[in-house]
């Protein structure tokens, strides 16, 4: 990379966001100086934990349209930055470096290695190859424009020709308020990708099973979403809670996360094919115990906690099933409601509904239209992906354009 009679550009944040843009910028624009400031001692921590630490990299959504349908917000700014770079880039990107990705059942993309190490390794090695200028423990909070006269931009007394913010997002709104006074518009943050407490709710028992097909509704709102969902200590979970979670954001913090859900554990089907499939039952498995001859796709363990939420012996034999134990069964199945009250988001992976709003950015460029020559990359954007890959890849892809510093 070329020394300091080239331009030079900072990129504030070591994530995702900041690592691609760093070298976006090395590789778009190679006679640039490089320096990375992360305020903590800690680089692409994020990627560290993300998928249980196994890092989903992206989602296997290879159209630009249909993967912008996956972010509750930014997902009509994003379909311009994804014609440039998407997930069918980030695999490329990542398998040219001997980090192929495998694909799971749900379309989350992981590395083949099964370890978020081997993305760290990657980006670490490739930023090292390139020459980038990494400073850990420099938080930036101050960047000052130099003016039309000359320029650029002052940060830690230095003079950069060029600034990409890739902060990430922040819980709380004063970690806004530098970009606020450059004159950007900031939509307050909130947390997104959370689960539902249940506090005293007996289904707690039941955790760590997984229901494969549930449909999750918020009542009093429009808010459903199918999907798996994981019983926790605290309440449930998993990918139909949290992308509710994520589409609900705003409208679930204005309710102080107090709210009530109806569960459909038997996904798609109509009240009439439940009893249908519950008379067929009856008469085919007439002298077995009802905890051991369930109809539907659903853990044992949990299908007898449903029959004793219904006032049900599970010991007892179907054809002492009556209609009336039958029409309760059937309403348990089908429309199931919990009070939630209160939320747990991952400490390590929170994100936030909230930053810099997307009408402040060209999303062709990732440049600001507030303040020429300076960019932004990931989720310091009001910009947030339902759960699956999706809010890395809107890092890859932001960053990677960022760097570009298109008309530079």
């Amino acid at each position: 990379m070329g020394g300091t009679a080239g331009k030079r550009t900072a990129v504030i944040g070591g994530g995702a966001a900041g690592f691609f843009a760093a070298l976006s910028v090395s590789a778009h624009h190679p006679e640039h100086t490089v320096v990375l400031f992360e305020k903590s001692n800690k680089l692409l921590s994020k990627v560290k934990v993300s998928g249980g630490g196994r890092c989903n990299v992206t989602h296997a959504c290879f159209s630009p349209a249909l993967l912008a349908k996956n972010y509750p917000r930014g997902g009509k700014a994003l379909k311009k930055t994804f014609s440039h770079f998407h997930a069918e880039h980030t695999v490329d990107w990542f398998t040219s470096r001997n980090v192929p990705l495998k694909t799971e059942e749900d379309g989350r993309m992981f590395p083949a290695a099964n370890t978020s190490q081997a993305i760290i390794d990657c980006l670490m090695r490739e930023a090292q190859n390139a020459g980038i200028d990494i400073r850990m423990q420099s938080p930036v909070s101050d960047i000052t424009p130099l003016g039309e006269d000359s320029p650029g931009f002052d940060l830690h007394r230095e003079r950069f020709d060029h600034v990409i913010v890739a902060t990430g997002g922040s819980p709380k709104a004063t970690g806004f308020d530098w970009l606020r006074e450059l004159g950007h518009n900031i939509s307050e943050p909130v947390p997104s990708l959370f689960t539902f407490n249940m506090p005293g709710e007996t289904v707690t028992a039941r955790m760590g099973l997984v229901v494969k097909n549930a449909i999750v509704r918020i009542q009093g709102t429009k808010l459903t979403h199918q999907g798996p969902v994981l019983i926790t200590h605290w309440g449930m979970s998993g990918p139909a809670v949290l992308k509710l979670s994520a589409w609900g954001a705003r409208e679930l913090e204005q309710r102080g996360y107090s709210f009530t859900i109806q569960v459909n554990w038997v996904g798609h089907a109509h009240e009439a094919e439940v009893i249908a499939e519950v008379e067929r039952i009856l008469r085919e498995a007439r002298q077995k115990k009802m905890a051991n001859a369930c109809p539907f796709d659903l853990p044992k363990n949990f299908w007898i906690y449903l029959l004793e939420k219904s006032g049900i012996n599970p010991e007892s034999p179907w054809l002492e099933l009556g209609k009336k134990g039958r029409n309760k069964l059937v309403n348990t199945l089908l429309n199931d409601v919990y009070p939630v009250r209160g939320k747990t988001t991952f400490k390590e992976e929170f994100v936030t509904c909230g930053g810099v709003t997307t009408g402040d950015v060209d999303f062709k460029t990732m440049q600001s239209r507030i303040v020429p020559g300076l960019y932004f990359a990931g989720e310091v954007l009001d910009v947030d992906g339902i759960t699956g890959g999706f809010n890395f890849q809107a890092a890859w892809s932001t960053g990677f354009v960022a760097g570009k510093l298109s008309g530079v």
